[in-house]
């Protein structure tokens, strides 16, 4: 398990680096694209992280939820 979680923590940093990249990207060149990948990319550094943190939430509440009822179903 531990290390799944380290894989997955590497391929979200590389995902935001990326996005980093995207972002710095479409601040600097002069394309009539160059807006919308600065929007896409400032929109996805803020997004994304809040989105994987609200899935560990639910994941958490979720599995919480599971052992609860299944110490309830054991008795």
């Amino acid at each position: 398990m531990k290390k799944t979680k380290r894989i997955l923590a590497l391929v979200c940093v590389v995902l935001l680096l990326f996005f980093i990249v995207v972002t710095i990207v479409g601040a600097f060149t002069a394309t009539p694209n160059s807006a919308a990948l600065f929007q896409a990319g400032l929109y996805s550094i803020i997004v994304v992280p809040i989105m994987i943190y609200g899935y560990i939430l639910i994941y958490r509440l979720v599995k919480k939820n599971s052992k609860d009822n299944d110490n309830l179903d054991d008795k």
